[in-house]
């Protein structure tokens, strides 16, 4: 565990020199760069937002983790499109990005997998195709609940989430969160947080999917919302290509760094990060050319995790078994092979599920790595019958069991 406990600033040093920073784009990138369209569904709890892409074969309904969106599935949804035919379904969960309920902060997983249900049922009466559940994180254990209770599920993809390691983490969870930023000073800033914290390690990823986590603190909008007029008089252009800013207490932590064995850094939705040592306030680098005005915080996080901690437990708890129990082809996608447990190991061995490593990745394997978790989910279905190639598909190696 000691591996993951890294230096947010820390972390951009081992990928590049100052030279490679200063070249670095922090600038957000609008969601119609990978999807084709948003749309809401109305249920009877709330009005749910969604993204799709593709207009025909099997609905990949895909489910975030905690504190993220659906936007967490753009470069995902862009290169799986260019090698079968499927529709990419992203919705926000409640809580999350643009959706709205009755009540956000009810993330239990009993009304997390309800909302999932009524929006596949919607799809299903609406669309007519089957559905393949796909869930990262806490989004992982909604989808493993709600497939029971969706008639037309034919398939299930969880992306890093195991119970075993998920409890053990959670007594640490509370202090990863206070580790985090509360606020940022503009929408780039959030994104330069976003990659050089190692909540993702795509750049490009950080700039479509971080703008879907926070809002602005004046107008309570999203920043995704904003990607066509952001407020540029709050960004000044200097001639120095490496400016040091320092940050205020709502800017930037840095938790202190034990070991160099691993670059990878986890993000603080589900599980795998450890309980920091110790935090500080230290000086913000600001690469691009970028200068931040200090008028304060601009931006927050869309929704406050720590005020969920009674929901936790409940998320992960007997997950283990129900996903070796739900009788649908299933494939589970991990980061790290040591965080597979017992119940899990022994169902692997029985050939009950498809399992593929991916390493040199962090938590959000599928920013980290679309192209890849592409290639594996979409041969996985071909394989399985529940997809049909495009004329440029070659078969990957088939996942390990």
């Amino acid at each position: 565990m000691s591996d993951l406990r890294k230096s947010v600033l820390g972390m951009h040093a081992k990928r590049s020199g100052l030279a490679a920073a200063s070249k670095q784009d922090f600038t957000p990138v609008k969601w119609t760069e990978y999807f084709d369209s948003e749309e809401k569904i109305q249920t009877e709890h709330g009005n749910f937002h969604l993204f799709s892409k593709g207009n025909e074969g099997p609905i990949l309904l895909c489910l975030h983790g905690g504190g993220y969106s659906g936007l967490t599935w753009s470069l995902f949804a862009a290169e799986i499109l260019k090698v079968i035919h499927c529709q990419v379904k992203a919705v926000d969960l409640r809580g999350h990005g643009n959706t709205t309920t009755n009540n956000d902060y009810d993330l239990s997983l009993e009304t997390l997998a309800s909302d999932v249900v009524e929006v596949a049922n919607y799809l299903i009466e609406k669309v007519g195709t089957p559905i393949i559940l796909m869930g990262h994180s806490m989004g992982g254990a909604v989808a493993v609940e709600a497939a029971y209770h969706i008639k037309s599920v034919v398939g299930l993809c969880v992306i890093d989430v195991v119970e075993g390691t998920a409890l053990d983490a959670l007594s640490s969870m509370q202090s990863i969160l206070r580790g985090r930023p509360s606020h940022f000073k503009s929408l780039p800033h959030a994104i330069q947080w976003c990659y050089k914290g190692g909540q993702t390690h795509n750049l490009e990823a950080a700039r479509v999917s971080m703008p879907g986590q926070i809002v602005n603190m004046k107008t309570n909008k999203l920043a995704a919302d904003e990607c066509d007029d952001i407020d540029m008089n709050n960004i000044e252009l200097t001639s120095s290509s490496h400016r040091e800013l320092v940050a205020s207490s709502y800017t930037l932590t840095e938790v202190a760094e034990e070991s160099d064995e691993s670059d990878e850094a986890k993000c603080s939705d589900c599980g795998k990060p450890p309980l920091p040592k110790s935090q500080k306030t230290d000086v913000f680098k600001c690469p691009n050319n970028f200068k931040v005005k200090d008028d304060g915080p601009q931006y927050t996080w869309r929704i406050d995790l720590s005020k969920t901690e009674q929901f936790w437990t409940g998320w992960f708890k007997g997950l283990s078994q129900k996903f070796l129990d739900i009788r649908i082809p299933k494939i589970l996608l991990l980061a790290n092979i040591h965080g597979l447990d017992t119940t899990l190991t022994v169902g692997q061995m029985q050939g009950k599920f498809q399992m593929q490593v991916l390493a040199r990745s962090g938590h959000a394997i599928h920013e980290d790595q679309p192209h890849n978790v592409a290639e594996i989910v979409s041969g996985y279905l071909v394989k399985q019958k529940l997809a049909e190639p495009k004329s440029d598909f070659i078969q990957p190696p088939l996942p390990s069991c």
